[in-house]
């Protein structure tokens, strides 16, 4: 066991608090639906950018590069100045939804380089122009352009050519559980001398301007000494810490107040507002705050010229506890030599590859998805009702945004998909999210799943929570499956089963199943509906508003999903029986929901307008309208791929374990058999297992010459979303109203969604990721006997499991660099190949060009697409 194993052994066994203290501020706290208190329920309008240096937050914080306390009382971030912009850069900027051309999107350059699962070291980098940052550029380029143009970023302005930037670096150690040494390196990239004020800025959340805190917290100055001075934060109940820093040029001290004489015309109480920093630096007026020595809101001032290529180091410390001595002296260095090669050995135990190349994808990966760490907090029957200090919410509220969600009362640290784009969580990404982050740290992963199925998160009736701008909205039921994930990975590593974590777990689920049941198969067919089910723009029309024509939409990917949470839920049943014998009752319920899930998606009979195409080869939605039509929506996307991830290998020697299972099973296939019922479960003579599987072989076949087609889904970075076909649009008229939709590769081309995601026709992690895991589950049962071309028309026969690691391969790949240092993920931008201090950089985007292999979306979402570092481990073993 290596140091970082020791404090994670530590803190899970209640032994230590090593995770009290982490990267758990948000990128961006404006613009949310929990900071939105407006009639229009618009937060982008409510709470824009503009305010946030001036406006106190009610529910977290914002910063750079920042940590805080597990609770979010006490934050730390940076806030920076390149004396040529007319704010401090105090926090990330990016465009609102309604001023991007493809909604929402950061416009900073910032990277995740290091992080262990304790975050007893981590490293931050941020990229800051020496020109004056081009504001008012991106917004009224981003305004100008349209969907079918690309997004203006903060590279296409050209601001970082010629080296004329800062590197910012933060680094953080734990000398202890709440002892955290901090290092700040400021790196000169250009040629020329260029100026650069600092304010590593320590501060306390508002909480007193609600009425949550009786007495205010206070950060006081401390008596100098020779070299560095110190300031005494005393918080009530929190306790009291003790921040130290190098001896700086200056001393500043405000409140964390809103200035609502600029905002609101007020007068202010007191003139030490929350921007007063603003004032006294970027304005210069020093004498603003002169004198004041205690406030809620504490910087240290360093001002520097930094020669071309030249480096300065700025060295704080926060702790618990007073210290007996100087504070950064040689072990204060010493410390981040260790706590660095601690971590290198750490992630050197968990990979399995040994390529250097692949090491640093998955490692800047693995970073990425413990820097996204996020405190989130919403209490939804006070977000109602509002607070005893500011006036109440406007009555739209009553009958408004998440109303119906009066038991949802959220305040924990959790893994988001972006803490700028997405800061507030999503939970069928949480699910891909925990089977990255179980290759770290095991226990936050088991955590994380059963914190979404207790009673603060889940509906009353069983419904997970979607995500804040509406929790009500309906996701893939994919929980079960991050639940069995990570129960499997933890007991391959560790060697013995965690049957309390899968217990507590399938008991909660029962319910969130059973609520899948009654509310999405309406017609009690075993035919799903669901809506967007996470798939944003995938259908030619919106499917989760009125369907066109009055009808309903029978979904093929809805129906999928729940006879893969069928299978999910038998799984866990079947591994649960092994040491609880009633787990066996539940099983077989579980089975034979399954048998008659895959009957209905399967069946054909006469004049029956069915799910599946003989004739073309494919899955499709099914449109039922009123006068009893049915009419198969023939677009060939991932809606008819899912069907591929139903599938689960019963082992012999398992279920022979198992006798009321297994006769229960044996007698059904008879009855079946006898009836002349449709065959959905596969078994012979050669192979004693028994294969599961919503799709039957040989319409397995015709679908991988579909998947492996490059004519259609078989991209150069993985499987597309959308087939490749549909270059050529795909119409359909419902009552006179024709809808269309075609192959887009890239961005959306529509707002259907926020314009923000795309999924006809990019390559996603998520999808791909449960397809390579289907392969090698139906490979398991087949074994050599099943080869396909690969891909098709290629006369190259590979096995499933082959196919699979081609496809892991494709979309490692869009990671790596070439001969010429190139990775695809950057696009056509060249300054990631010619800057040496841009070669090495990894940005985890949300979705991926079809064709080019570009990163789009949300560029930090680590999220799920950190799974990227698991599936480096899978190719290599």
């Amino acid at each position: 066991m290596n140091a970082e194993q020791q404090r994670l052994t530590e803190n899970y066994a209640g032994k230590g608090k090593w995770l009290k203290w982490g990267p758990y501020l948000s990128e961006r706290q404006w613009g949310t639906v929990r900071e939105d208190y407006s009639e229009d329920a618009n937060p982008w309008t409510y709470f824009p950018h503009d305010h946030a240096r001036s406006r106190a937050y009610r529910w977290g914080e914002d910063g750079i590069a920042g940590i805080s306390d597990s609770r979010q009382r006490i934050c730390f971030a940076l806030a920076l100045w390149n004396h040529h912009d007319a704010i401090l850069k105090e926090r990330l900027f990016g465009l609102s939804g309604h001023e991007g051309n493809h909604g929402e999107d950061v416009k900073e350059l910032y990277y995740y380089l290091d992080s262990t699962p304790t975050h007893s070291y981590m490293k931050h980098l941020y990229k800051y122009p020496q020109e004056a940052f081009p504001y008012e550029k991106l917004l009224r380029e981003n305004l100008s352009r349209g969907y079918y143009d690309s997004e203006y970023e903060l590279l296409d302005t050209g601001i970082f050519q010629d080296g004329k930037y800062f590197d910012v670096f933060t680094e953080y150690a734990k000398a202890s559980e709440e002892d955290i040494c901090i290092r700040i390196t400021l790196c000169n990239r250009g040629k020329e001398p260029a100026p650069l004020t600092l304010l590593p800025t320590l501060w306390c959340r508002n909480l007193w301007s609600f009425g949550l805190l009786p007495q205010k917290p206070v950060i006081t100055l401390s008596p100098p000494a020779a070299n560095y001075g110190s300031a005494m934060l005393q918080y009530p109940k929190v306790g009291n810490y003790v921040f130290y820093f190098e001896a700086p040029e200056d001393l500043l001290f405000t409140e964390n107040d809103t200035n609502t004489a600029l905002l609101f015309g007020f007068p202010n109480p007191s003139p030490y507002v929350k921007d007063a920093f603003h004032t006294a630096v970027v304005g210069n007026r020093p004498e603003l705050l002169q004198g004041n020595t205690a406030g809620t809101k504490f910087a240290p001032l360093y001002r520097f010229v930094l020669e071309g290529g030249e480096e300065k180091v700025v060295r704080l410390r926060l702790r618990k506890e007073v210290l007996e001595g100087e504070p950064f002296r040689e072990p204060f260095e010493a410390l981040f030599r260790q706590r660095i090669s601690e971590a290198d050995s750490f992630y050197l135990g968990i990979t399995t590859c040994r390529d250097k190349e692949e090491q640093l994808i998955q490692r800047q990966a693995l970073a990425g998805m413990l820097w996204n760490k996020q405190y989130y907090n919403l209490d939804i029957p006070r977000w109602l009702s509002g607070d005893p200090g500011p006036p109440p919410p406007p009555l739209s509220r009553v009958d408004g945004r998440n109303s119906r969600w009066h038991t949802l009362n959220n305040e924990d640290i959790i893994s988001m998909p972006d803490k700028w784009e997405y800061p507030w969580y999503a939970a069928w990404d949480l699910a891909f999210h925990c089977v990255a982050l179980a290759m770290v740290d095991v226990d936050f992963a088991k955590n994380q799943l059963i914190l979404f199925l207790r009673e603060w998160y889940m509906h009353p009736n069983g419904q997970l929570p979607a995500y804040e701008w509406s929790f009500g909205d309906v996701n893939p039921p994919v929980h079960a499956w991050g639940c069995l994930q990570v129960y499997r990975m933890d007991k391959e590593r560790n060697g013995k089963a965690d049957y309390q974590f899968l217990e507590r777990a399938f008991h909660k689920l029962l319910i969130n199943f059973t609520w899948w049941v009654n509310r999405k198969d309406r017609q009690g067919n075993n035919i799903f509906e669901g809506g967007f089910l996470g798939l944003d723009n995938i259908g030619v029309f919106d499917r989760s508003e009125q369907i066109p024509g009055g009808g309903t939409l029978e979904q093929a990917d809805g129906t999928a999903w729940m006879a893969m949470y069928s299978l999910n839920m038998l799984e866990m049943a079947l591994e649960l029986s092994q040491y609880n014998k009633s787990y066996e009752d539940v099983a077989t319920k579980f089975f034979e929901h399954f048998i008659y899930i895959t009957e209905s998606l399967n069946q054909i009979r006469e004049n029956w307008a069915g799910s599946w195409s003989e004739e073309e080869g494919f899955f499709y939605d099914v449109l039922s309208l009123p006068d009893g039509s049915k009419t198969p929506i023939k677009i060939r996307s991932l809606v008819g791929l899912t069907t591929l991830f139903a599938v689960l290998v019963l082992k012999k020697e398992l279920v022979e374990q198992l006798p009321d299972f297994y006769g229960r099973l044996k007698w059904f296939k008879k009855y079946r058999r006898q009836n002349n019922a449709y065959r959905v479960i596969e078994d012979n003579e050669e192979n004693e297992d028994i294969l599961l599987s919503l799709v039957p072989r040989k319409r397995l076949e015709k679908l991988m010459e579909a998947l492996l087609s490059e004519k259609e889904f078989l991209a150069p970075g993985g499987i597309r979303s959308l087939s490749k076909i549909h270059v050529k649009p795909y119409e359909l008229a419902v009552n006179g109203e024709v809808f269309s939709l075609d192959y887009q590769p890239g961005e959306a081309t529509s707002p259907l969604f926020g314009g923000n995601s795309n999924w006809r026709g990019p390559v996603w992690f998520p999808v791909n990721y449960l397809l390579i895991q289907s392969l090698e589950k139906y490979c398991a049962y087949f074994g050599g006997t099943c080869k396909v071309e690969y891909p098709t028309d290629s006369g190259n026969l590979l096995s499933l499991s082959e196919v699979a690691r081609e496809l892991s391969k494709r979309l490692i790949s869009i990671f790596k660099a070439d001969v010429s240092g190139h990775r695809r993920i950057h696009g056509l931008n060249d300054l990631y190949t010619r800057d040496p201090h841009f070669r090495d950089l990894l940005l985890f985007y949300e979705y991926f060009h079809g064709d080019t292999c570009k990163g789009l979306g949300a560029s930090h979402q680590t999220g799920w697409t950190g799974l990227v570092a698991e599936l480096i481990n899978r190719t290599h073993t």
